[in-house]
């Protein structure tokens, strides 16, 4: 069987840069096994799989190089911005069905895609000299930010870390202890962040690291992303309402993508989260299954 995978960059800046994802449309009578082959030779850190679904509009299915994630926010952007340039799809909103659970994506009719995310669950909270041995940067260091290292899933479990203005790309990350930790608790990768300067334009510079899923870098993360905009809700903007986001990723790769997040709370808790970019296809990619 012949398989097409469109070939996607998610998150671009002005058209550039971005995150890779694989997109395969119309996927109802693809095994996981065949799922993941593909994905592989994709090689893409993720590929989304796209089918129709009984209840809702779509279901996706999200493979790595390893195997299936929960969700993935850089190839949904990347599936339903391919959708909508199809024809498959037009400016609106629609559910996605994910192992994530129901999710709202809304399409814009300049093509910029928005999509909801699950409510944050905050996990655990972790010590400085614990993350210091796994990216490199010392302990005293991430101690100077006066902010909490903290684990945030608004669909997979990411440990939040603040460093310096200054120190993100210095960060040098162990691959095998950091693989060890994540799969010793559950977690997917170290997102790190730190603050922009006021008139950027940006809040946050970030990198993300997931080596136990085979990327070593990831140059936007959508679902990432999304716990990074509740983590600075959290402490650093408690009490408003509404806060909106920018942030830049990608950088250290030489790849810069730019990521919209917007969260919206009342007087107890986070009520909504959504993460949202453009996309730009570059490519087609014919694979036999």
């Amino acid at each position: 069987m012949k398989v097409e995978a469109f070939l996607v960059n998610s998150f671009t800046a002005n058209g550039t840069g971005g995150n890779p994802a694989g997109v395969v449309l119309h996927a109802e009578n693809l095994s996981d096994e065949e799922k993941l082959k593909i994905a592989q030779v994709v090689g893409y850190s993720e590929t989304a799989f796209v089918s129709q679904d009984d209840e809702v509009d779509f279901e996706l299915s999200f493979f790595t190089v390893t195997g299936e994630v929960d969700f993935c926010g850089h190839a949904t952007l990347a599936a339903f911005s391919t959708m909508y340039q199809k024809g498959m799809v037009t400016e609106g909103r629609y559910v996605q069905r994910t192992k994530a659970g129901l999710l709202a994506v809304t399409i814009e009719s300049t093509g910029h895609i928005v999509m909801e995310q699950k409510l944050p669950e905050y996990l655990a909270v972790f010590g400085y000299q614990v993350i210091s041995k796994l990216i490199g940067i010392d302990s005293t260091v991430l101690e100077s930010t006066q902010l909490p290292i903290e684990v945030i899933s608004t669909g997979l479990p990411d440990i939040v870390v603040p460093v310096p203005h200054g120190y993100l790309d210095n960060i040098q990350v162990n691959e095998h202890l950091l693989s060890e930790f994540c799969k010793q608790h559950g977690f997917v990768s170290v997102h790190a962040f730190e603050l922009c300067e006021k008139d950027s334009g940006l809040t946050a510079s970030c990198r993300n690291f997931a080596p136990l899923f085979g990327i070593p870098e990831e140059s936007a993360t959508g679902s990432a992303s999304g716990a990074l905009a509740c983590y600075l809700t959290k402490h650093l903007y408690d009490g408003e309402r509404s806060n909106s986001f920018t942030f830049e990723q990608g950088r250290a790769m030489g790849c810069v993508s730019r990521i919209t997040a917007s969260v919206e709370s009342n007087e107890q808790d986070i009520i909504k989260v959504m993460v949202g970019g453009f996309a730009r296809e570059f490519g087609l990619q014919k694979i036999t299954v």
